[in-house]
């Protein structure tokens, strides 16, 4: 399927989305991407590829995922009717395992020897070292020694599952710094390795790739919607950090206005304090790992050390095609601080029992805050991106359970 908004091809031929994307990379890192877009383009449209990615999301992630009516939240909150994407019922717990398969069948298929990766909250992580042993391939993924400490579920997962971990510790040892130490490791041997992005970010053609794959999510909601209440959602809400769960939710909906896209991100301590990853609310046109994007840097035009309590989010740049988006007016990107984001995370957890991950916490939040406004006709699907198993020992101690 190939992505178009208002007749603009999304991204063109050399990557870009408006201004935003491209290849911001040395002339040897540039071939080796092409070859993955050629490789991607040529495999992408096969029988055998297509069959294979889709016997995996159905027997192995389980997709379809449900799209659930949270009735008691809805009603509680007395106005607009919730639904939640159940993203963190995939094999994996979270929407991560949509590219990771993708990706690791195209190292399969391209003949790599290794897969690299980065990871922030570890969802990445786990997704790929999955994927990865799956199709037997070697794998390794670099995580900031803080979101080690952090996520301590996930690094035992990565660990079982056969993946080589590395700790980055250079920097604020989080997700940029994982960014930067896993393209080093890539460098050494372009030719032979693949370095599997997390997100909708990097160099072209990541950001078209992993959308790609991630856009099922939309597909679904939009089949689910209308045989649940016959109609398209008016809202569909995401977290956006890199923004791969937003944009798998989004892109199905970009040409049908009537349907309200709401992208949100993390507001941290506050938008008035350093502590935050508000890259589209509060960041300015830059480049940051091989795109042109929104980032969030000083006044030398350094990235910006930044904070979100959700390690999945904590990212200065975010995705070249929400930088266009944003641009375009087409999505309003929002954000909620990390008190709103614990709330939302015990909220539904106590009124749902479904306990979320941090990162989808946030697009619970907005859903909390906006949908007693709106009238009770009013259909929101929020795409819950995780669960919170990963975090659920770092909120008790946070909230004194």
């Amino acid at each position: 399927m190939e992505h178009h908004i208002n007749g603009i091809a999304l991204p063109n031929e050399a990557g870009f989305f408006g201004e935003f994307g491209g290849q911001f990379i040395p002339p040897h890192l540039k071939e080796a991407m092409d070859e993955i877009n050629t490789a991607y383009e040529e495999i992408r449209h096969t029988a055998e590829f297509q069959n294979e990615l889709n016997d995996l999301f159905k027997n192995y992630v389980g997709r379809p995922s449900p799209l659930f009516y949270a009735k008691r939240l809805s009603e509680q909150l007395g106005g607009a009717q919730i639904y939640l994407k159940r993203e963190d019922l995939n094999h994996t717990g979270a929407h991560k395992i949509n590219h990771c398969l993708g990706e690791a069948l195209l190292a399969k298929y391209m003949g790599k020897s290794k897969v690299i990766a980065e990871t922030g909250a570890g969802q990445h992580g786990v997704a790929l070292a999955t994927a990865c042993a799956l199709v037997g391939i070697p794998c390794e993924i670099h995580m900031g020694q803080v979101d080690i400490e952090k996520e301590h579920p996930n690094v035992v997962k990565m660990k079982i599952l056969g993946a080589k971990l590395v700790s980055v510790t250079q920097g604020t040892a989080t997700l940029k710094d994982a960014v930067d130490s896993a393209f080093e490791e890539y460098l050494k041997d372009p030719k032979n390795y693949i370095y599997a992005i997390g997100s909708v970010v990097g160099p072209h053609p990541f950001p078209k790739m992993v959308r790609d794959f991630q856009s099922i999510i939309g597909n679904e909601i939009k089949t689910q919607a209308n045989e649940r209440f016959g109609q398209h959602p008016d809202y569909v809400v995401a977290c956006v950090g890199g923004g791969s769960n937003a944009i798998g939710a989004f892109t199905a909906f970009l040409n049908t206005p009537e349907v309200k896209l709401v992208g949100v991100e993390p507001a941290g301590h506050g938008l008035d304090t350093d502590k935050h990853s508000a890259t589209l609310t509060l960041g300015k046109p830059g480049q940051i790992h091989g795109m042109a994007c929104y980032v969030l840097e000083d006044e030398k035009g350094e990235p910006l050390p930044v904070h979100s309590i959700a390690s999945g989010l904590d990212y200065p740049g975010v995705g070249p095609q929400h930088s266009y988006l944003k641009e375009l007016g087409r999505v309003q990107y929002e954000t909620a601080t990390d008190q709103e984001c614990l709330d939302a995370f015990m909220t539904l957890s106590r009124v749902e029992e479904i306990v979320p991950a941090l990162e989808s916490s946030h697009a619970v939040a907005w859903a909390l805050r906006e949908a007693p406004k709106l009238d009770k006709n009013i259909k929101i699907v929020v795409n819950l991106s995780g669960r919170g198993d990963k975090d659920s020992d770092y909120v008790a101690e946070k909230i004194g359970l």
